[in-house]
């Protein structure tokens, strides 16, 4: 198993005001270098859901949306050991550092997506940051006891 760096940068801006942080990028987010690109992950969906929008398709179009609705995307993990895309196999974890992101924008709330995340936040950022997060549902297609109605009302807390 290789370690593998975390192949694309932070997405905010000064108008953030919530951040989402995943766990690690799935390999079809690896591939296209942005978050959630894997077409069975519902968090494109379950997000616009949330706000009413129409689900963003090309990268720029996400980049709009997450922007338009002061959404930070970042994930919890720099580097680790992984087979796939399965967060059950991550080994020899290297967390992000989250001061930049919450040095130029105004955070008031940090979300996790799924348990993974939640898990290596409460280890590695919790202590270093003194901040809590809201645990949320994985948008992975992996948590099938969520469908998408239940994932969007969970989800509808991250309108602040």
């Amino acid at each position: 198993m290789n370690n593998i760096q975390h192949p694309f940068p932070p997405l905010y801006d000064a108008e953030s005001e919530i951040l989402i942080l995943g766990s690690f990028p799935s390999v079809k987010s690896r591939e296209q270098k942005f978050f959630y690109g894997h077409p069975q992950n519902r968090f494109w969906r379950v997000t616009a859901a949330v706000f009413g929008a129409e689900i963003p398709v090309t990268i720029e179009e996400k980049r709009r949306f997450l922007l338009a609705h002061h959404i930070a995307l970042w994930d919890v993990i720099a580097s680790c050991e992984i087979t796939g895309s399965a967060d059950s196999s991550i080994r020899n974890v290297l967390p992000n550092d989250l001061t930049p992101i919450l040095a130029a924008a105004q955070i008031r709330q940090i979300f996790v997506n799924g348990g993974t995340a939640a898990k290596y936040y409460d280890k590695y950022q919790k202590p270093a940051l003194g901040r809590e997060a809201i645990r949320l549902p994985s948008t992975s297609p992996a948590n099938a006891a969520w469908n998408l109605e239940r994932l969007t009302e969970a989800w509808s807390v991250i309108r602040l």
